[in-house]
């Protein structure tokens, strides 16, 4: 059993929200009823507040993206669950511009259904909100998913790309219409050799037999479809970047995502962006742009995705726009 390292009688999501803008008081603001993370600064040439969130477990993702170009705000639920739809209400009233306020949503149904009260609320209210519904994971896309396929690292290309844009003035409707592409040119895929450790119980989420990984595992610590044969690092990496490209439109440029689990270490993981680099190198496909880090954990599980956003006119100039948040600056 492994003792999590969390504040005794005390909510330890909520300490470590008071911890992270503590520590990061020059970039965001706390509000603590109801709970959601505030940009300081802001753009003034941006019309639309952008506001995303999720389950907590998944930091820095998503209140480490929240900052001078990218994120308005950000809503933390408890520890893989969807915030309440009072806090994003709140949340993007706070933030909202004159021409409204759009949400990044992971394609998973707590958060889709939070989401969507919350805009029927700010409706109500005569805000304009859109949804841009991130949905880029291609283990669960088959017909027995019956949500589709789940939102993953997608989402941190879609945020630097919308917060880009809306600095750039662009209206409600024109950041949806961008939202969506760019979530429909990024597929991931994810794996893991040892599974997160609950921060209930304290015990594996999952056991694996030696020698085998699964292949599709989930940001909430999902077990994939499948278990397989644990292959040299070369033939794995292979193997998921031909299942993302698989699944993506045709393209000469790209920008890659190499996303720890919680548990991989940064050796691991340059590893693995080295042998993506040469596969897409191999199919006459530039780099126009990469992160390699642990962006999108699932608490501590041992493992890692790879994320490839196929790139259309334009992207790479809104990808390498300034920023400045708690852990992404450019």
């Amino acid at each position: 059993m492994a003792e999590a390292f969390f504040s005794s009688g005390a909510d330890y999501v909520d300490r470590a929200l008071l911890g992270f803008a503590r520590d990061h008081a020059d970039i965001v603001e706390l509000n603590q009823n109801p709970v959601y993370v505030k940009a300081i600064n802001r753009d003034p040439r941006r019309r639309v507040g952008i506001v995303s969130g999720g389950g907590s477990g998944h930091e820095p993702m998503h209140i480490g993206l929240v900052g001078a170009g990218m994120l308005d705000a950000a809503v933390p639920g408890k520890v893989f669950a969807s915030p309440h739809n009072r806090q994003i209400y709140e949340a993007s009233r706070a933030v909202a511009g004159p021409d409204g306020v759009l949400h990044v949503v992971k394609n998973y149904t707590g958060d889709r259904i939070n989401f969507g009260i919350a805009a029927e609320r700010l409706r109500h209210d005569g805000i304009r909100v859109e949804r841009v519904l991130v949905d880029d994971d291609v283990a669960t896309e088959s017909e027995q998913t019956a949500t589709g396929r789940r939102g993953t690292g997608a989402t941190v290309i879609v945020e630097k790309i919308l917060g880009a844009a809306a600095d750039q003035g662009l209206d409600l409707d024109g950041l949806t219409e961008l939202g969506r592409a760019v979530t429909a040119r990024s597929r991931s895929v994810a794996v893991a050799s040892v599974a997160h450790t609950s921060h209930v119980t304290g015990e594996p989420g999952f056991v694996l037999d030696p020698g085998q990984i699964e292949y599709g595992v989930g940001i909430h610590g999902e077990r994939a479809q499948r278990s397989i044969p644990r292959p040299p690092l070369e033939e794995l990496v292979d193997r998921m970047v031909a299942d993302v490209l698989a699944r993506t439109p045709a393209g000469d440029s790209a920008i890659v995502l190499v996303n720890g689990l919680g548990g991989t270490t940064g050796i691991e993981l340059y590893n693995v962006f080295a042998r993506t680099a040469e596969n897409l190198a191999d199919r006459g496909i530039s780099l126009a742009g990469s992160l390699v880090g642990t962006w999108s954990p699932a608490l501590d599980m041992k493992g890692f995705s790879i994320t490839v956003t196929m790139l259309d006119d334009g992207w790479a100039g809104l990808w390498h726009a300034p920023a400045w948040t708690a852990v992404l600056r450019k």
